[in-house]
């Protein structure tokens, strides 16, 4: 069942603490951090074991996704694995969600952006950009590499968890905190899972092994 937190990631620490508050009893006792950033993961939780894994920030290992084919990491070697807004930045999206499930024992944390919501307002206000797909004069060192809404995000983590001995412990959509009255009469002019797809911004899913 879809469940609903009214929340706004102003910079990444914040979704890091959210991780912690949302999921920390999950990823306990040993956990593998991809797109760890600053690594704050592991000084927000009692951990026996962390590895975290990025291009950028103070990760322990330096490691670009696309550039590898298999994690260097044993089967099952880690309780938990969290992969928060990583996938969508990668060509091999499907091929890595395999390998995430491969490293992990028990639980595994992934969250997707809702593309759409944070493409729609500036392309509804005439500003003619939208960030991660622009076309800068340089190439970035990195970009997303798919486009896609909360009902697509949704159903990608519902099919990888009948495709993959998964099951589904937690689907969350994270909405921006708002005035009650105007969340109420946008959810009456797009009602059910239209609402998501314009305003929600993020899409978790928590995976247990079965």
């Amino acid at each position: 069942m879809m469940q609903t937190d009214l929340i706004r990631f102003r910079e990444r620490a914040d979704r890091s603490r959210y991780i912690v508050e949302r999921f920390g009893d999950y990823l306990q006792p040993s956990l593998l951090d991809v797109g760890c950033d600053r690594a704050l993961l592991k000084t927000l939780l009692p951990l026996q074991q962390y590895i975290g894994i990025d291009m950028g920030g103070t990760p322990d290992l330096r490691l670009d996704l696309e550039s590898i084919d298999r994690l260097p990491f044993d089967d099952r070697q880690f309780h938990a694995c969290v992969c928060s807004d990583v996938l969508e930045h990668l060509d091999c999206l499907h091929a890595m969600f395999a390998e995430l499930l491969r490293v992990t024992d028990r639980y595994l944390l992934i969250s997707l952006p809702n593309n759409w919501a944070n493409a729609r307002r500036p392309i509804e206000r005439g500003k003619g950009r939208i960030a991660h797909y622009g076309l800068p004069l340089e190439k970035p060192a990195d970009r997303h590499k798919w486009f896609f809404g909360f009902s697509e995000a949704r159903a990608f983590l519902e099919a990888q968890g009948e495709r993959h001995p998964l099951r589904l412990k937690a689907m969350v959509a994270n909405d921006k905190p708002r005035n009650a009255l105007l969340r109420g009469a946008r959810r009456l002019c797009y009602p059910g899972e239209r609402y998501l797809n314009r305003y929600a911004h993020t899409i978790w899913g928590l995976y247990e092994r079965t």
